[in-house]
């Protein structure tokens, strides 16, 4: 009988990517995408976040203009759809207001933000991290020298972040529900553009968070743009039916334009998140102090006293 040969060493646990990939890794894996963000998170010295939420299919105002002329223009060949793909790039040029709003709304932010006497980024703009509305927040944020984050999740079709996005700030989930985690603990204020499925689905989830009381601590959720959201949205129907309760409706405000939605930010996370708190406050270098919301004397951001 001969003898076996001589084994090598078994891979580490950490290290056997076969069993990370596993069902039997999953757990692991949740886990990572908890703890790795929450690594960075308090490396960059992120406190909180305001998010920006809406469609990744509007571009900028000269990416929609030079895509119409391009169609329109004398003597270019025209597809068999072509009224129809001049109907949409019509409708680009026209939904292309919103991309540049939201990037002026974040670059005042981010400018107002920085000037907080704080030792921690407070209020950093936040998004999907892909295109769109995406994109131009991230993009405003950027231009106005700020930090940025992008969240953004691993699909099918792949969706690349973004070049505004922070380097050291750009996150890829793989669980939906990690990612949301992260949007909501983090975020003092949701900002919603106009969007489809996906900021619907948002939209609602940071509601009933809010409406069951589910966040310690007080969120700001502007939605943006009146004659879109009007046509799309009948809350008031809810009241009607007796589904959601009047005061309900007081859990987000419409505003309009970039600087009636700044002073709303501005106000609001001054009002709920800046007056209780001493400014410059000396704690130790590493405490992370991350989405923090009460003063140490009363407690974390989720009602915990920390210990001394």
């Amino acid at each position: 009988m001969n003898e076996p040969e001589i084994l090598e060493a078994a891979p580490l646990a950490y290290e056997n990517q076969e069993f990370l990939s596993s069902a039997e890794g999953r757990a692991l894996r949740i886990l990572a995408e908890y703890s790795e963000p929450l690594s960075r998170f308090r490396h960059e010295r992120i406190q909180d976040t305001v998010v920006f939420f809406g469609s990744a299919r509007f571009a900028s105002r000269s990416d929609a203009e030079s895509a119409l002329e391009l169609l329109e223009r004398p003597g270019s060949a025209q597809p068999a759809d072509f009224e129809h793909q001049l109907k949409r790039a019509r409708a680009a040029v026209e939904m292309a207001r919103y991309y540049e709003e939201a990037r002026e709304l974040a670059n005042k932010l981010t400018k107002w933000s920085m000037e907080l006497p704080y030792k921690r980024s407070r209020f950093v703009v936040t998004s999907g991290g892909g295109p769109g509305i995406m994109e131009a927040a991230n993009r405003g944020a950027f231009e106005a020298g700020g930090k940025t984050i992008g969240l953004n999740i691993r699909l099918p079709y792949e969706q690349y972040p973004n070049r505004y996005i922070s380097p050291e700030l750009n996150f890829e989930f793989h669980y939906f529900f990690m990612r949301k985690y992260w949007f909501a603990y983090l975020a003092k204020a949701l900002v919603v553009f106009p969007g489809g499925f996906g900021t619907l689905d948002e939209l609602f989830e940071l509601l009933t968070l809010a409406q069951t009381q589910k966040l310690a601590k007080k969120i700001l959720v502007l939605i943006y743009g009146r004659e879109y959201w009007n046509k799309i949205l009948n809350l008031p129907a809810l009241v009607e039916a007796g589904a959601v309760s009047e005061e309900d409706l007081e859990l987000f405000t419409m505003v309009d334009s970039p600087q009636e939605g700044f002073e709303m930010l501005r106000d609001g996370l001054t009002k709920y998140h800046l007056q209780q708190q001493i400014p410059v406050r000396r704690e130790k270098d590493d405490d992370p102090d991350i989405a923090a919301t009460r003063s140490r004397h009363k407690g974390g951001s989720d009602g915990v006293p920390r210990p001394e």
